[in-house]
Order: structure tokens, then C-alpha cells, then sequence
């Protein structure tokens, strides 16, 4: 199997990058050794190749995926740094032993590919949307004041130059501590290094139009009114619709595709959902 070339197709038991429109197509671009190592780890995964394999050798590796073997070798030090795999000397590459409690991550693809970060964001959707309704039965005075703090701050940190994204996870992270429930904000913390470089593409989006900064406002403002009131159903659809409007302005601003912005959205793509006519 000969290695790919520029413009070719991915080698061979390495899966192609996904397809995305338009100008965001990646927020990085992803390399043999991404691919490579997503396609052994789910090969982990799903028992493909059990705790106490040995992984086959660089150099058959290299030749069974068509890749060099600097791109083996880059595959297996991510894998490693992920727990699933273990160096024995004089051995070679084992698959590791399940452990018992694992810690919660993400594939580090996540960070790199905007098709990742959609999946990533339709996540955060069903957590806020919970989020805020939980903090419309639960938040004390002094949150619900905190909230409206936070916008302020975001408008203060925009008006000054800035970009707001710090401001504006802190909004979110309020209404997390909110609910009253610690794992919330845990959880969230956790999204925050997934959501971060999106969240700065999608502010800078927003600041290139008048009417989008208006909406986001408007959008923040519904959530904490519907939180101060108490009214958990309409903190809900607030924290929804919120969400659901930053994908479609990402797609009006021409940074998303239409088929992610509707996945982003919660919604199916209109080519699949319009009705035909008989």
C-alpha cells in the first residue's frame, strides 16, 4: 500500500477527514497521525484489539495503513498519552487494562475539526438548556444579581475592544453554580476546553454585525429574566433558542456549513426535512 500524496484520498484503514463547506472548514487542519490514532483507539474501543494485545510493530503498521512510520509513531505517543496503550521494554506496545474508573475526555480531534465541535455543542444544548431551567427553581437573590453582573461585564468587555468570550463562559458558568448542583459547573468546566476556540469564532462573528450583538444581548437577557422569574419552562426554551440562534448566525456569517449549523441547532437539514410534493 503506497502512502497518500497531496490531494489523494486517505491511505488505506485510515478514515478521510470530514467534508465541511465553506471557509470553516477546519479550525485546524487534520494530520495522518489524527486520523490514524482516532481509527486504533476506536479499534480499542470496541475489542477490536483487547487489554494485553500486542500492538503490531511501527514498521507493519506503517505498511498495513500506508503511512510513514514518524506517523505510526505519532498515532501511538497520543494514544499512549490517553492511557490505552503501554510500553513494555524489550516487548513492545500492549493494549492497557481497562481501568476501573476512567476519567472523562474527549478525542483531542475535538479541538481541530468544526464537525467535532458541532457534536460538542449540541451537548452543551441539552446541559444548559437543564441548566437554566433547573437555576429558575433554585438560583437565590444574590445569583440571579450575579447573573445580571455578567452581562454587564460582557457588554463592558466588548465595548472596551475586547472579544468577551472570557465574560461570556462566566455567564454561563453562573447559571451553572445556580442550579445548586457543584457537578453542573464541574461538567462544565470541563466543556470550557472544547468550547473556547468556538466560542471566540463565534464572538467574532457576532462583533462584524450590529443586529447579531443586539440578538445575543437580547438572547442572554430572556434567560436570567425567565431565571429571575422564576418561570423554569421559559428558562429552558430561552437557554435553547439561544443556542440554537448562535448556529444560525455562524451559518449567516458563512462560517458554518448549512448541514452543521441544523445539526448545531437541533434541527435536520432542510433538503432532508422539506416535504415533496406528489
Amino acid at each position: 500500500m503506497g502512502s497518500s500524496t497531496p490531494g489523494s484520498s486517505a491511505p488505506a484503514g485510515v478514515p478521510p477527514s470530514p467534508s465541511v463547506a465553506g471557509p470553516a472548514r477546519s479550525l485546524g487542519r487534520e494530520t495522518l497521525a489524527d486520523r490514524l490514532a482516532s481509527l486504533l483507539s476506536a479499534q480499542i474501543d470496541q475489542g477490536q484489539l483487547a487489554p494485553g494485545d500486542r500492538l503490531p510493530t511501527e514498521a507493519r503498521l506503517a505498511a498495513m495503513h500506508g503511512v510513514s512510520r514518524s506517523v505510526v509513531r505519532e498515532a501511538v505517543h497520543r494514544i499512549k498519552s490517553r492511557g490505552q496503550l503501554v510500553s513494555r521494554q524489550g516487548s513492545g506496545v500492549f493494549v492497557a487494562a481497562v481501568a476501573a474508573h476512567q476519567p472523562l475526555a474527549f478525542d483531542p480531534a475535538v479541538l481541530e475539526s468544526v464537525d467535532r465541535l458541532v457534536e460538542v455543542a449540541e451537548v452543551r444544548r441539552v446541559l444548559e438548556a437543564e441548566m437554566a431551567a433547573l437555576a429558575a427553581v433554585r438560583a437565590t437573590r444574590s445569583q440571579i444579581a450575579g447573573l445580571r453582573k455578567a452581562l454587564l461585564a460582557i457588554d463592558a468587555a466588548t465595548a472596551a475592544g475586547g472579544d468577551g468570550v472570557a465574560e461570556d463562559m462566566a455567564f454561563h458558568r453562573a447559571i451553572g453554580e445556580a442550579t445548586g448542583n457543584p457537578q453542573f459547573s464541574r461538567l462544565l468546566a470541563f466543556l470550557e476546553q472544547y468550547l473556547r476556540d468556538g466560542m471566540r469564532i463565534t464572538r467574532a462573528n457576532e462583533a462584524r454585525r450590529p443586529d447579531f450583538m443586539q440578538a445575543v444581548r437580547d438572547e442572554h437577557r430572556s434567560i436570567v429574566d425567565a431565571i429571575a422569574a422564576r418561570d423554569s419552562t421559559a428558562a429552558r426554551r430561552a437557554a435553547i433558542r439561544h443556542l440554537t440562534h448562535s448556529a444560525r448566525r455562524l451559518e449567516r456569517g458563512g462560517l458554518l456549513a448549512r448541514a452543521n449549523a441544523a445539526a448545531a441547532a437541533g434541527a435536520a437539514p432542510a433538503a432532508t426535512t422539506r416535504r415533496t410534493k406528489p
